[in-house]
């Protein structure tokens, strides 16, 4: 139940983006691939937020305001004036906030313990591998990298988002979702980046991607889902 006398004006951050809405969960954030992982799980599970748009081009994620609830200023972070004790909690890192979603809800984490474990093994397998990897073969394909005469420092990041693919798609071959056959957030962290990694970073043909047909197949069935397509968007870019 929300309590609806939250009180969040301790927190510097909403002096910069000022809730309207105290009593609901507070999310900072940007469309990108693991911003719209917030935005998507709270889609997926209905609980209700106030979204703020953290805008790259002027720098929010290095302001004051922004730095007082996530020092690592990046995007996404949440304030959840409903949390733990029925204290506000800040909190920053994509997969620590799904994972806290998960467990405040009782949805996409599965209960039983093994099954749970095995979920945030797969969640920090994106965290660590897919992400990063992925990131990197945007920034030498796409981006500034791309100018590079030497292709080595592409070529090893391509090849290592090729092994982790192969390893996605080996699961994913047995498997309706990366976990087994129930949709978690191991799903959520990992689809949006994949997305991306095809879409926006234009790198299919670069990755070969036409030979990860279980993973296409899965990540079809993501972005078709209700939820996926609504927190792709996200929140809204500024005109």
């Amino acid at each position: 139940m929300s309590d609806l006398s939250a009180d969040l004006s301790p927190f510097p951050i909403t002096r910069k983006w000022p809730a309207a809405h105290p009593e609901r969960l507070q999310l900072y954030s940007l469309p990108t691939p693991n911003g719209v992982k917030v935005s998507i799980m709270l889609e997926e599970i209905g609980l209700p937020y106030e979204v703020h748009l953290v805008s790259f081009q002027t720098d929010d994620q290095l302001s004051p305001a922004f730095v007082s609830l996530n020092p690592n200023n990046k995007i996404p972070a949440i304030l959840d004036p409903n949390g733990p004790n029925g204290k506000p909690m800040p909190l920053f890192e994509s997969g620590a906030i799904l994972w806290y979603l998960a467990e405040k809800t009782g949805k996409l984490l599965p209960a039983d313990p093994a099954a749970r474990y095995e979920t945030l093994q797969w969640v920090m397998f994106q965290m660590g591998g897919v992400g990063p990897m992925f990131g990197q073969v945007g920034f030498f394909h796409k981006f500034a990298g791309k100018d590079f005469e030497d292709k080595r420092p592409r070529d090893r990041y391509v090849n290592e988002a090729k092994r982790l693919l192969a390893v996605l798609d080996a699961r994913l071959a047995t498997h309706a979702w990366i976990v087994g056959d129930e949709y978690t957030i191991a799903d959520i962290a990992t689809f949006p980046w994949i997305r991306n990694l095809v879409g926006f970073y234009e790198a299919a043909d670069l990755v070969e991607f036409h030979q990860f047909k279980h993973v296409q197949r899965a990540l079809d069935a993501f972005v078709a889902r209700p939820a996926v397509i609504r927190g792709l968007d996200i929140p809204k870019r500024a005109a």
